[in-house]
């Protein structure tokens, strides 16, 4: 299990994949919005999307979890 953290402050703008799809390592899971600059947090690595703790539109903070890898 792969808890994946968000890189920076700011809204989810968009996510890029759902619970139970498959990724590889560096595929973008979601895309933070933070001071009108897009940040893409990608898998740090391969498995499968075990759970999302955020949705669209959602604020995070920095280093918060957002997904777990399995």
């Amino acid at each position: 299990m792969k808890k994946i953290r968000s890189e920076a402050a700011g809204t989810v703008w968009k996510l890029e994949v759902a619970v139970g799809q498959s990724v590889d390592e560096g595929d973008v899971l979601l895309i933070i919005e933070s001071m009108k600059m897009e940040i893409p947090v990608c898998a740090s690595a391969s498995g499968v999307v075990a759970e999302l703790w955020v949705a669209e539109g959602d604020m995070v903070s920095d280093d918060q979890i957002i997904a777990v890898i399995n």
